[in-house]
């Protein structure tokens, strides 16, 4: 990020233009400057004081140097260091604060452009060269960072935990493909491990690659409850927020842990330069060249908002950038406008988290909160209610009716005071109602009901039987 003003360090009392040696105008006290190449067991450290010569760079261990800058403090003079930022943290920077130095960390940089040897000693003699520059007013030879805090780097690590255990995961996962494709040219399918999974390819396997690929299991199974565990962790982070729709929880929380602090960018071009995603430029005089991106920046924090784009193009038609870009989205390269559209979501959360925008005038959709539960009222019978009860199998809507326990029906039900306006209403023909039967099949006879047989027997169709009966025995079939 190219932007001094958004670091932790303030070296403004130890600029000094008019300069005076190898002491301090303004305190009356020696500087001394170090530059330090840092290694696991030793540190190079190369040593100015004030103006004065750069010596031969020496190794020393952490605590001699914190040794010796202890010594110097007591003795009333000012200590000034400057290391690249790297993969040992900030914890010696901590330790350098403490002992009373100033301490400055910077971006890593190529320090000689003109010799093709480099070793700790050379890096660390050019490191001092360039703080003794920097604290003379030329800032920039150093490209200081912001050093964040015990609990900013805490959560920063919850999310790059995450991924590294998401790496694990598809690492074991394809190493166990490989194992079957050698050795019984076949593959496994995605989330093979999993309980149901390979329940069913356990066996498909022969018995070696069976017994190689059971370790592997339960390390898959012991990864992905890790990972869920992070996820669930970072998701909790920024539960009782409001987020928009397609950016989800997670993403969210895990960018925020990535930045640190919202505030510490003074302009939107800060942020753009902090994602990496600004165009290289090689141009000279009218003719300007712009390329690729230059990936100056933090590359996870990269990632996660590509990410997000393709789902904001998705869930968020209202977008502002959506709108801007749509042309582009249709005709053009739409990994290349997925870049343009991830700087400016990055400025667009800036604009947001820091309450420059609302989501609103983002053109954000924020998801709609339920309605808080209400009390279910109290249920009063005025009147006492009757059980209901199912029809026997087998009977018909207007038996139900002629029930004197006023049976009821799934389909709807006769109370026995309407039976004689049924009959009424359907006297003298034959009715649908009188035929329907319930829950049992056309072969099934219906039950008799006091010794009668039912509606349906007694119509036309059983006249009709008893006439062709009738007839048989007046004229019988002769042989």
């Amino acid at each position: 990020m190219k932007n001094d003003t958004t670091t932790l360090h303030d070296w403004s009392q130890f600029n000094n233009p008019s300069g005076n040696g190898n002491v301090d105008s303004a305190l009356g006290r020696a500087v001394w400057k170090l530059g330090l190449d840092v290694e696991l067991r030793a540190v190079a450290v190369a040593r100015q004081c004030g103006r004065g010569a750069i010596g031969l760079a020496a190794k020393m261990t952490r605590e001699q140097l914190i040794e010796w800058v202890k010594e110097r403090i007591d003795q009333g003079e000012v200590v000034c260091t400057v290391y690249e930022s790297c993969g040992f943290g900030y914890t010696l920077h901590e330790q350098l604060s403490a002992a009373g130095a100033h301490s400055l960390v910077t971006t890593p940089m190529r320090l000689n452009l003109e010799r093709r040897r480099k070793n700790d000693r050379m890096d660390a003699r050019e490191l001092c060269v360039r703080l003794s520059r920097y604290l003379d007013g030329q800032s920039h030879e150093l490209r200081p960072i912001r050093i964040p805090s015990r609990c900013e780097q805490q959560r920063r690590e919850l999310g790059r935990q995450r991924e590294f255990w998401k790496r694990e995961v598809r690492r074991l996962e394809n190493h166990g493909r490989a194992l079957r494709i050698e050795h019984e040219h076949e593959t496994l399918e995605a989330g093979w491990a999993g309980p149901r999974k390979w329940k069913r390819l356990g066996p498909q396997c022969s018995q070696f690659v069976r017994e190689q690929l059971t370790p592997v299991v339960a390390q898959i199974r012991s990864a992905k409850a890790q990972l869920d565990r992070l996820s669930e962790q970072i998701e909790s982070l920024v539960k009782k927020e409001q987020i928009p729709v397609g950016l989800g929880a997670l993403t969210v929380s895990l960018i925020e842990g990535e930045v640190c602090q919202w505030e510490r960018f003074a302009h939107r071009k800060a942020v753009g330069s902090y994602t990496g995603c600004c165009p290289s430029e090689h141009s000279s005089g009218p003719i300007q060249r712009f390329g690729a991106i230059d990936r100056h920046g933090n590359k996870h924090l990269r990632v996660l908002l590509v990410e997000a784009v393709w789902r904001l193009l998705r869930w968020q038609p209202h977008w502002h950038a959506r709108q801007k870009y749509l042309l582009k989205l249709r005709h053009g390269s739409k990994k290349k406008i997925a870049v343009a559209l991830a700087r400016q979501l990055a400025i667009d959360l800036w604009r947001w988290r820091t309450g420059r925008a609302s989501a609103q005038e983002l053109g954000w959709s924020l998801p709609t909160l339920p309605p808080p539960e209400q009390p279910k009222p109290v249920l009063v019978f005025t009147k006492p209610q009757v059980p209901r009860q199912s029809v026997p199998q087998g009977g018909t809507l207007l038996d139900a009716a002629a029930d004197p326990k006023g049976s009821s029906l799934r389909m709807g039900a006769f109370h026995p005071q309407a039976l004689p306006q049924v009959q009424a209403r359907h006297h003298g023909r034959r009715s649908p109602l009188t035929t329907a039967r319930i829950g049992a099949g056309d072969r099934e006879k219906p039950p008799h009901i006091n010794g009668k047989p039912p509606i349906a027997e007694q119509t036309d169709l059983g006249k009709n039987r008893t006439n062709k009966n009738e007839n048989l025995k007046q004229h019988p079939v002769r042989d």
